[in-house]
């Protein structure tokens, strides 16, 4: 049986700046089980196998299973709510629905303080993964028969009706989802008619839209890795341009991290045209993707096509003359005398930064595209390196088990991220000593991934920003702090310093909340904006050259709604505690924030939420950011605009439900069938009450919050419903832990801030 273990590791190739808190892997016992705990597990695998087309997302059951057993909680005796048309929401009733919540939330605690979850859902990351262990021979080594066995159930878990997969789990088929899903299948050993059928239909998916020629470019990509694609067939990532002067606004230090990180080994690997062994089932590939014979391919024109079902960013003009005149005068160039040496010392520098990524990630990197990418080059440099020894076993927590398989996550996880907003969503019932156990747990999770140096080294050389008192958003080893992870990691320090220790556990010291501080304000843009990771460091119109085709906004770091909330509310919290702090800076700091929220307000009066769906999502942080900063819907028409635009997208029977169309389309799109979401409910509920609706006309509120109550099922948890969580503006990933930590703190605070002022009981 499966097993998830917590915060263990060792050995000579797994290193720890922190005793591996937050790390989370799923190891298999083949003597591990009772009957009941197999039954159970087979139970909810047949589930989501006979519904995975109505129902394409997993509810994470597995770790909920084990981390209850684990548990062993005591049933309070306390009722289900189910509420009436004709009944009112009372004190009574939310108390109860929000005691059976946290009850049950607090089960999924890890022993180390973080919520362990899944965080996955794009389908273009294990293929990643298993082309390079395919092609280095080291399959067998890294993935057990049962590791296999469970990413092929998750593969055909998520093959669509069509035969086709998607570039999400809830995505139609799109040709860089299907030619990536069935290469990883025939890697993993299915026949090119197995899978009851499965593989025909998805390769006859695959020719019967042009063939692998149309797959993205990072789809030709991992197919000439693998050998089944001709380099000459891919648009060009010279090594070169990290050797240009960081002055010029398109030297790849200036983009957006994530980005620059992925093409930053790409460009190794592109530069030395490394191809995998040539066996017979590459071979065989080579003739089960095209509609032509390999051989007979015009590369040169497979460079720039592209199937309609991926084409989100379609390649300006500029663009392709661009790729064009690389491809036929600047690569023929570096690939003999006396441009070969140029080759060769930019080969040099990219590596170097690929090191230096590896080693300030103690070899995790910073999410999973880069992870598995930066561990081939190492093997390409060396096989027998300890640099690729060491990025072995960090492979694994990068995989989650759920009842759907195994898939690869998007990052090692989300573990400070979920555990500052789970503390935030307790205290907020007002019900602390009760969960004292809890938070304090939690508490020691955020006092021990808080980063207390900054990277070695040159910091402008290596391109990073700096870290002390930051924190990161998955755990202290993943070793990239992100500005709204500080600021949510700083607010709940600063929120459980309030609440007796003897409760929650000692309060982070002061000198670590100056450095928190000093490290938040140094993300502000001119502009008064916050991005993620970095301050913008270049230009929009650098999108132009975004190659990618299938994903959008990837070039900068652009300053966003949610990052630049984040921080005002942090800082807010922090002058009310220690006003003498930098005040002047400070109170400078959310003026200029404040005033870019509102500078980016929609017409309609929404924000777009880079990081969720969609709207809901950017609405809540607007307004929180706002009324944060002091505004209120009295002197302040971006909340009134806000508000009059969350009441017009509630249902009329209560709660809001948005579909992912949203991000992507960036029009405001309902869910089918008008369903409420616990999420995006609980979402607009604390825009809602933030700016002052209680006042106003509390229905809207009274609505939504028996929506919550009444979906809380039996066993004190809220239904896990469509993915909420986007990034690149088109592809969904699961925060698994937010369908309990919202419902919780929208129905918190209204229990706090609504029913203590409308008399219901």
């Amino acid at each position: 049986m499966w097993r998830l273990k917590v915060a263990e590791g060792g050995g000579p190739w797994l290193r720890s700046t922190n005793n591996f808190l937050g790390r989370a892997v799923w190891e298999f016992d083949a003597g591990d089980g009772t009957p009941e705990e197999l039954d159970e597990v087979e139970r909810a695998r047949r589930e989501f196998t006979n519904h995975r087309f109505q129902r394409p997302y997993s509810a994470d059951l597995l770790m909920r299973m084990q981390q209850v057993a684990k548990a062993n909680p005591v049933s309070l005796g306390l009722p289900v709510i189910r509420l009436e048309e004709h009944e009112d929401v009372t004190e009574e009733a939310v108390s109860t629905t929000l005691k059976r919540a946290i009850s049950r939330f607090s089960t999924l605690q890890a022993h180390d303080g973080h919520w362990p979850g899944d965080f996955g859902g794009p389908s273009f990351l294990m293929p990643g993964l298993i082309i390079t262990l395919y092609v280095i021979g080291e399959m067998n080594t890294v993935l057990s028969p049962e590791h296999q066995k469970e990413i092929r159930r998750y593969l055909y878990n998520h093959q669509n009706e069509d035969g086709g997969w998607g570039l999400h789990v809830e995505g139609p088929s799109t040709m860089f989802g299907s030619t990536l899903s069935y290469v990883s299948l025939r890697l993993l050993g299915e026949g090119a008619d197995g899978g009851n059928g499965a593989m025909q239909k998805g390769r006859r998916w695959i020719l019967d839209h042009g063939g692998a020629t149309f797959t993205t470019s990072w789809g030709k990509f991992w197919l000439s890795v693998l050998g089944v694609f001709d380099w000459s067939g891919n648009n060009p990532v010279p090594p070169e341009v990290w050797l240009l002067p960081y002055c010029l606004p398109f030297h790849p230090g200036r983009m957006w991290c994530h980005s620059r990180v992925v093409y930053l080994p790409m460009s190794y690997i592109y530069g030395k045209r490394f191809v995998g062994r040539i066996t017979p089932l590459v071979l065989e590939l080579r003739k089960e993707l095209y509609r032509d014979l390999y051989n007979e391919i015009n590369w040169d024109k497979a460079r720039n096509q592209c199937a309609k079902e991926d084409l989100y960013y379609p390649h300006p003009p500029v663009q392709d003359v661009l790729w064009t005149a690389l491809h036929k005068f600047f690569e023929p160039f570096m690939l003999r005398w006396p441009g070969n040496k140029l080759r060769e010392k930019a080969l040099s520098k990219v590596l170097q930064h690929v090191h230096y990524e590896d080693e300030n990630t103690q070899y995790i990197c910073i999410a999973g595209v880069n992870k598995v990418l930066n561990m081939l080059v190492c093997w390409i440099e060396d096989p027998n390196s300890e640099a690729f020894k060491l990025h072995i076993p960090r492979v694994y927590e990068y995989l989650w088990l759920a009842e759907d398989g195994m898939e690869m996550k998007c990052y090692n996880g989300s573990q400070l991220w979920d555990t500052a907003f789970s503390i935030q969503a307790i205290v907020s019932t007002n019900l602390v000593e009760e969960f004292g156990p809890t938070l304090k747990l939690a508490h020691d999770y955020i006092k021990n991934s808080q980063f207390l140096d900054d990277c070695p080294g040159d910091l402008n050389y290596w391109h990073r920003h700096i870290s002390k008192g930051g924190w990161a958003f998955s755990t202290l080893d993943q070793g990239w702090p992100v500005s709204d992870c500080t600021a949510e990691g700083l607010q709940v320090s600063l929120l459980l310093s309030t609440i007796s220790p003897e409760i929650v556990g000692k309060p982070v010291e002061a000198n670590r909340l100056y450095d928190a501080v000093n490290c938040l304000m140094s993300w502000m843009n001119d502009n008064g904006g916050f991005a993620s990771y970095e301050l913008t460091r270049s230009y929009a119109w650098l999108e132009l050259f975004n190659p990618s085709e299938t994903f959008g906004d990837i070039m900068i770091d652009y300053p966003v709604v949610e990052c630049t909330s984040s921080a005002i509310q942090a800082l807010t919290s922090f002058r009310n505690l220690y006003p003498e702090y930098r005040r002047k800076e400070v109170d400078n700091c959310i003026s200029k924030a404040a005033n870019f929220i509102e500078s980016v307000q929609r017409s309609d009066g929404s924000w777009y939420g880079t990081w969720a769906v969609c709207f809901t999502y950017g609405a809540w942080f607007g307004v929180k950011g706002l009324t944060a900063a002091g505004r209120t819907f009295e002197n302040s028409p971006a909340i009134r605009k806000a508000c009059d635009f969350l009441l017009s997208k509630e249902f009329a029977s209560g709660g809001w439900g948005e579909s992912y169309l949203s991000s992507q389309d960036k029009v405001y799109t309902e869910h089918e069938g008008r369903r409420p979401h616990v999420v995006h409910t609980s979402w607009a509920m604390l825009a809602l009450i933030d700016a002052g609706q209680a006042e106003r006309n509390p229905m809207p509120l009274h609505r939504a919050a028996k929506i919550l109550v009444n979906l809380q099922s039996q066993d004190g948890e809220f239904p896990h419903q469509e993915f909420v969580g986007v990034t690149n503006q088109n592809c969904l990933v699961n925060y698994s832990n937010y369908r309990s930590i919202f419902p919780i703190w929208a129905l918190g605070e209204y229990r706090c801030r609504v029913l203590a002022s409308s008399g219901r009981k």
